[in-house]
């Protein structure tokens, strides 16, 4: 299919090579020559001013992806196939994908001023998804299905080339054990809260694991990889491994056998990157240290991480961790409720819309992390089921990548998170055996 712009902006080329790729596997095939594009015998889709041909599919473009600068837009919502959409437009769609899809998925909001939450990260409740009633939904993949029906109404003879629904479990190693090769004033510490907060049986609990007469209730890789060998599973792992703790970085350091011996396990196995440290979060040269104190350790090249409590600034963080040679993120979603942070289900390049360019850093979004539902959220075992299985099912329904996180002390012995690796087992065996 060619595609008709009177002009090639970075914006227009960067949007319309992520919508052809989803849509047919490959890029438009752009041209900005009008009589070229009239006398083409191919499926004709044209971006501009005015209709062309008769035998063309006509989008009125909005300004935006003609535009160089950050500002506020004017944005209002409207149902349109029972979905929302906006930057209402003319022609034979009701308003412009190009430009609301780059919207979203650059993270255009992101840019303007906000409101920050109380972990300094960029408050949810100031996205257009979550005011509009759409952050549950993968609405940019919803709307590429509609699109894409309504292409093949006017064009019959074109093929699609859907990408296959991909289920990628995700795990957050932020504290490896509960107990086990914490340092001697950790675990003194941690004895004495129990006194003063009357929790006796933590005492002996914490007691009987420093000696090896019981397993540290965090302890959940034997369970986990039990997990994903029954169910053929390819999970990716996140280590924290700052090179001192701090209120948020509580990790057992880098130079523990423990975490070293565990870091070598799952690298020989599983897909591992970098959970960059809340340290590291305001010091580039920290990011580039944990990185190669992972490699170090594993023996593995490191290019993918996701940020410790997804505490990111755009653009920096991302920019730090191209430096850093990271080519796949993991962070774009929220720290403090489940939903789609870029309103996308599916892979996509980093824009760095203040430079106003296209990057090589591929971000996978998740929709689900366990802490959202049990923190933020306050739900209950059965609700959180429930909203994974959600989720699940309408990231399939469009062929997306369903991304979920968890962490090892959810799915450990913990008292405090008793039922959720009961949750976790029950969702796996729904989704995997349906």
């Amino acid at each position: 299919m060619i595609l008709f712009t009177h002009t090639i902006t970075s914006r227009f080329q960067y949007i319309s090579d992520f919508i052809g790729k989803e849509i047919f596997s490959s890029a438009f095939q752009i041209i900005t020559d009008k009589e070229i594009f009239k006398q083409s015998s191919e499926s004709k889709l044209n971006y501009s001013n005015e209709r062309i041909t008769e035998d063309e599919f006509w989008i009125k473009p909005h300004s935006l992806l003609f535009e160089e600068d950050v500002k506020q837009q004017s944005i209002e919502c409207f149902n349109t196939i029972e979905q929302k959409a906006f930057f209402k437009t003319e022609g034979d769609l009701p308003f412009d994908i190009f430009a609301a899809s780059f919207y979203l998925l650059s993270r255009y909001e992101e840019y303007l001023p906000h409101q920050k939450d109380m972990y300094g990260r960029y408050a949810y409740e100031n996205s257009l998804a979550f005011k509009e009633n759409f952050l549950h939904l993968p609405l940019i993949n919803i709307w590429l299905s509609n699109f894409e029906k309504t292409l093949r109404e006017k064009f019959p003879q074109f093929t699609i080339h859907h990408s296959p629904f991909t289920f990628l479990p995700t795990y957050d190693i932020d504290i490896a054990y509960s107990y086990r090769s914490k340092s001697f004033i950790r675990n003194a510490g941690g004895i004495l809260k129990s006194m003063v907060n009357g929790q006796l049986p933590m005492i002996g609990e914490r007691i009987k694991v420093l000696r090896g007469k019981m397993k540290d209730p965090y302890d959940s890789y034997e369970w986990m990889d039990k997990l994903h060998e029954q169910y053929n599973l390819q999970p990716r792992y996140f280590f924290l491994i700052p090179y001192k703790n701090s209120i948020y970085d509580k990790n057992i350091l880098p130079d523990k056998k423990d975490l070293q011996q565990l870091i070598k396990q799952h690298a020989g196995k599983y897909t591992v990157g970098i959970h960059p440290s809340w340290q590291s979060g305001d010091d580039p040269f920290l990011i580039k240290k944990e990185i190669e104190t992972l490699e170090n350790i594993s023996g593995k090249k490191i290019n993918s991480s996701r940020q410790h409590y997804i505490r990111f600034t755009l653009p920096q963080t991302f920019r730090y961790l191209i430096d850093a040679g990271i080519k796949e993120d993991f962070s774009m979603g929220y720290g403090s409720i489940n939903g789609f942070r870029a309103s996308v289900a599916s892979p996509f390049y980093w824009y760095d819309l203040e430079k106003d360019k296209a990057t090589d850093l591929l971000l996978y979004p998740f929709c689900y992390m366990e802490a959202n539902s049990f923190y933020e959220q306050k739900f209950s075992t059965e609700q959180s089921l429930r909203e994974m299985i959600q989720y699940y099912t309408i990231v399939r329904s469009v062929n997306g990548t369903f991304i979920s996180i968890w962490h090892n002390n959810f799915l450990g012995t913990d008292k405090l998170f008793k039922g959720w690796k009961e949750v976790y087992q029950e969702f796996i065996k729904t989704v995997e055996n349906p």
